[in-house]
């Protein structure tokens, strides 16, 4: 190196860097690697001009490097050391030299040459890991190798894509090899590491980046600090997904959550992606039921998204969003469908909290819910809100101002689950906009699935039974033509759910017109007529459910698949009950649909009997059929001995 200027071996280091950040973008598709090759190769040039590294940390065991050797891995503390004089500088140097091979060779899929790198990068660094000159790279090698590693669907969805930096990376290489243990510990010490040198050294530590800039390039305080945390930031994003795949739910949400208030706190983020993985962290919560904190995400999300558009590109975005107009489209549809989730959970939570043994609405229970509510919500605002807050000032105002307009608290009656239906049929018709049949056909029908059960919990907050029965009848308005559209052999799964779900609004309807007839002392042909025409599309649409179940041969199965067990013995049981509820005046008729009413009841029992595990599925229904196979024979009895009678 002594024959080359210092500003030569730096000019081909940014080079480098430009041709791996930058001329990326203009590869030829049949060579998406080029400019990564062209970077590796002056990389490899500066690393041999900067000289063999030195003798004592070269040749250090590389077991002391591994997940479980060495106090970095194990998260105790670490001696602050300044890497002074020359062969210090060259060790730290080349550490930086290392780290940019690794993450070049695990960008073109080079796994193994990438680990290589990574760990003589950390080996190098090894001793003077917590100075101010090497923290901020040796965290960010540690995380590394967790940028290959698919992203998670139920807490997170994808950060932005680009590499920062390697123990880190080194977490992401387990990872993706599925040793996700190691990547845990290597990425709670860089966590570790972090809050140690902020509490005995605090300042911004030294770019990675400017062990090759001139002096007077070298970046501000300012803009160090900045560096540094985008470091520690990716590194809690990354703990997430880690925790996530070892199940630990509740520290993977802990940790989305602190990613997206740090980026908020540092304004590092890319309006669209925050807004949608708040939305979906919201799905965390409302799962535990916690809907202050869902309402609070979802909230954030809306106001964040609203500045797509506003922020100018960056490094992390280097197209401005306004440029993406179909993803912004899409986004704001899953947002929406949040929303609907949302809205939709805590209305049935408050359905099942609040019901009796048969489904409907226990006065005794609403009265209690009541009595705790104010207790609630001095709890709740007191205690919970401050800890899931994101942003300050103005932000905090706005998403306040968001929040106030919906709310957390389980409805207790018609009004209140009114309010949260009509937010709900707003999402949906947002949602609608972008998830078409034409192009999204699963989304599509999972929004009207959503929008349907929206009217059915919301029936289950009315007391006009003739209200009762047009929002059911506006949920089968809506599933229908889903019907005619789907093509039964690609979408069997789907059919057989809205059929089922068809099925039932008939079912519900025809109950409540019997309940309404009853109040009338003389029912006219028409209620019977309408009762009669609801029993049979009822029928219809269980038959359908039901036959879907039978093989080419038309054959009913004789074990029933356990992900449609329950549902087929309720379809059974509903059409036994259907058959028994028809209303005619032909003796002859009526007692044909008492056997086939048996028969379907007969079924339940005698499938049980034969497959006790299918009993715990319905308890209730199989009780009802065994007291209505004891019964009917009787019954029918009696019927043939008056016919013959007359």
């Amino acid at each position: 190196m002594a024959n080359v200027p210092w500003a030569e071996v730096c000019e081909k280091f940014q080079a480098a860097l430009t041709l791996s950040r930058v001329e990326l973008q203009k590869n030829p598709e049949k060579e998406p690697y080029k400019s990564k090759y062209s970077a590796r190769a002056l990389l490899e040039e500066v690393k041999a001009l900067l000289g063999p590294a030195p003798e004592d940390e070269d040749e250090r065991p590389e077991a002391e490097d591994g997940p479980g050797a060495g106090d970095h891995a194990l998260g105790l503390p670490a001696e602050v050391v300044e890497p002074e004089g020359p062969v210090a500088q060259r060790a730290v140097r080349l550490a930086v030299i290392e780290f940019h091979l690794g993450v070049n060779y695990i960008d073109t899929e080079e796994l193994s040459a990438g680990e290589e790198h990574l760990v003589k990068c950390l080996r190098l660094l090894r001793r003077y890991r917590l100075s101010h000159d090497c923290i901020s790279l040796y965290i960010q090698a540690q995380r590394q190798g967790f940028a290959i590693l698919p992203r998670c669907q139920v807490i997170c969805l994808p950060w932005p894509p680009k590499v920062l930096g390697l123990q880190n990376n080194l977490g992401i290489l387990w990872s993706e090899r599925e040793e996700i243990e190691t990547a845990q510990a290597y990425l709670e010490s860089s966590e570790a590491l972090y809050t140690q040198y902020m509490k005995e050294v605090g300042c911004p530590p030294l770019d990675p980046t400017e062990r090759f800039l001139p002096e007077e390039e070298k970046l501000t305080e300012q803009e160090r600090s900045k560096r540094f945390e985008k470091v520690y930031t990716h590194n809690l994003y990354y703990l997430a997904q880690v925790y996530q795949h070892l199940e630990m739910f509740e520290k993977a949400a802990h940790y989305c959550h602190s990613t997206l208030k740090r980026q908020l706190e540092h304004n590092a983020y890319h309006p669209i992606e925050w807004a949608i993985n708040a939305a979906t962290l919201s799905q965390f919560y409302i799962n535990k039921l916690c809907f202050m904190e869902a309402r609070h995400c979802l909230s954030a999300a809306n106001v964040i998204f609203g500045q797509t558009g506003k922020i100018s590109a960056t490094e992390d975005t280097p197209e401005a969003e306004g440029e993406v107009p179909e993803l912004y489209h899409q986004r704001k549809g899953e947002i929406a469908r949040c929303w609907i989730k949302y809205c939709l959970t805590l209305m049935q939570n408050a359905q099942l909290s609040m019901q009796d043994n048969i489904g409907e609405l226990d006065l005794d229970k609403q009265s209690e819910l009541r009595a705790l509510r104010k207790k609630e919500l001095d709890e709740e605002e007191s205690i919970r809100k401050k800890a899931v807050q994101f942003g300050t000032g103005e932000l905090c105002d706005a998403i306040s101002a968001v929040e106030e307009k919906v709310s957390y608290l389980r409805p207790l009656d018609f009004e209140e689950a009114r309010e949260l239906f009509l937010l709900g049929q707003h999402y949906v018709f947002e949602a609608k906009e972008f998830f078409q049949i034409d192009g999204y056909v699963t989304d599509h029908i999972e929004v009207v699935q959503d929008h349907s059960a929206l009217f059915k919990v919301l029936a289950f907050f009315e007391t006009d039974m003739e209200r009762r029965c047009k929002m059911h009848k506006r949920r089968i308005a809506m599933l229908e033509p889903l019907t005619v559209d789907l093509n039964p052999q690609y979408y069997l799964l789907v059919n057989r759910q809205i059929q089922f779900e068809i099925a039932h609004a008939y079912y519900d309807m025809m109950d409540l017109k019997v309940a309404i007839a009853d109040r009338l002392r003389d029912p006219d042909s028409h209620i019977v007529k309408k009762i009669n025409n609801l029993n049979k599309s009822a029928l219809k649409y269980y038959q359908l459910f039901l036959d879907s179940l039978r093989d080419p041969n038309k054959v009913f199965p004789e074990h029933i698949g356990e992900d449609v067990l329950r549902p087929a013995m309720l379809a059974k049981f509903r059409v036994a009950r259907l058959y028994g509820k028809i209303i005619t005046a032909d003796p002859k008729k009526e007692l044909e649909n008492l056997a086939t009413s048996l028969e379907h009841y007969k079924f339940i029992v005698d499938y049980c009997e034969k497959h006790p595990e299918a009993a715990q599925e319905i308890e209730v229904e199989l009780e009802l059929s065994k007291e209505m196979v004891s019964l009917l024979p009787t019954k029918m009895e009696r019927f043939r001995t008056k016919m013959a009678l007359t």
